[in-house]
């Protein structure tokens, strides 16, 4: 079968990519500037051929909030920075679950827990690390998820350890190129972050890492993250859209990227990491109205973090749901067969319990001011 968008230039590397070739940083930076509806079209069909038609949700759960040493300009829970947050420490394994078991019921096929500070550390922290292990088995027994984690600064034992107790991806996020990477933050490099997926790979884990867009990064520094994703080996590529907090650096100057920046990234995205899931993940919901969220999705992303986020509420999972039938897919439930009718039904304005997927509302139930 021939696939044709009358664009040479996308034309040709669309045949390259479908034979199976990998396209590299020459190639991302001229399908970057090309017309957004043939670049839409070529994504598409890139995911069409290596995809199962599915987008696959997951959710996570902040499992402890704030006090993070690290400087990251985008980031809520730095101490660097005054965003009025709700803080707390490690929740406990019964309240993970109860977030995985409404993660579960919301049609998630994986649940991240997420710690935000440089690591949690098996030596430092003994007792916090016990209770990880903990949530990731009582997780593993009662639901039908996988299971990730974003932990992280790991060593080579503690990769080892979460590996042997089934975790299936690890997230650790680059942000942005290595060249932009010093201007967000201060703390810690680039080269951390990719020895920290590189750790995690040899383990045994997959790897999910992504990118945060419109933080004032040229398209250029774009496709240098996924040019960089793509040495790494990412099989989950989440694309997450600036949401500026308040007090953050980045909150004055706002998301810098508009609508068709954000639908061409995610295609040259999927050009590059034909194979990848491309998940459209924080921030989408300030950045593209009601009427624009399923145009990534037809660009090529096959990927959603639904449910509340780390700081901030997300969308009801019903209503993603109809973001993904709107984009002409379907739902994933290969792994946690959900009937999708009963989700978009419930509604977002349900009582919360007391432990949210994501933390929009604090440990005792309260919505978060942030």
């Amino acid at each position: 079968m021939v696939y044709e968008t009358n664009n040479q230039t996308i034309d040709d590397a669309l045949e390259r990519v479908l034979a199976g070739e990998t396209l590299d940083r020459t190639d991302g930076l001229a399908l970057l500037v090309q017309p957004v509806e043939p670049l839409t079209a070529a994504g598409a069909i890139v995911r069409d051929e290596f995809g199962d038609g599915t987008v696959d949700a997951c959710s996570i759960v902040n499992a402890k909030a704030g006090n993070c040493a690290e400087d990251c300009g985008f980031c809520a829970q730095s101490v660097h920075f005054d965003t009025g947050i709700d803080t707390y420490g490690f929740l406990g394994p019964e309240k993970i679950l109860e977030a995985a078991k409404r993660a579960e019921r919301d049609g998630a096929q994986r649940f991240g827990i997420v710690v935000a500070e440089r690591g949690v550390s098996k030596e430092g922290r003994p007792g916090e690390w016990a209770e990880v292990i903990e949530s990731i088995r009582l997780v593993r027994e009662e639901c039908d998820l996988e299971i990730d984690a974003s932990l992280g600064i790991l060593t080579e034992e503690e990769a080892e350890i979460l590996a042997e107790e089934g975790i299936n991806h690890y997230n650790h996020n680059v942000e942005t190129s290595p060249r932009y990477f010093p201007e967000i933050v201060g703390s810690h490099s680039f080269e951390d972050r990719v020895k920290t997926l590189e750790v995690a790979k040899e383990a045994g884990m997959a790897l999910c890492a992504g990118v945060i867009l419109g933080m004032g990064e040229t398209p250029t520094d774009r496709v240098d993250a996924a040019i960089a994703l793509q040495e790494i080996g990412v099989s989950s590529l989440p694309v997450n859209v600036l949401n500026p907090v308040d007090g953050t650096p980045l909150a004055k100057r706002g998301a810098q990227i508009t609508t068709e920046e954000i639908v061409k990234t995610i295609a040259v995205y999927r050009l590059l990491h034909p194979r990848a899931r491309v998940r459209l993940t924080g921030g989408r919901e300030v950045n593209l109205s009601p009427e624009e969220q399923h145009l990534p999705l037809e660009a090529g992303a096959d990927g959603l973090l639904t449910g509340d986020y780390l700081t901030t509420e997300g969308q009801s999972p019903g209503e993603d749901i109809e973001i993904i039938e709107r984009a002409g897919l379907e739902p994933n439930r290969s792994v946690n067969d959900f009937d999708p009718e009963a989700v978009k039904a419930r509604g977002k304005d349900e009582p919360m319990p007391e432990t949210a997927v994501g933390t929009a509302r604090s440990a005792n139930g309260e919505p978060s001011d942030d």
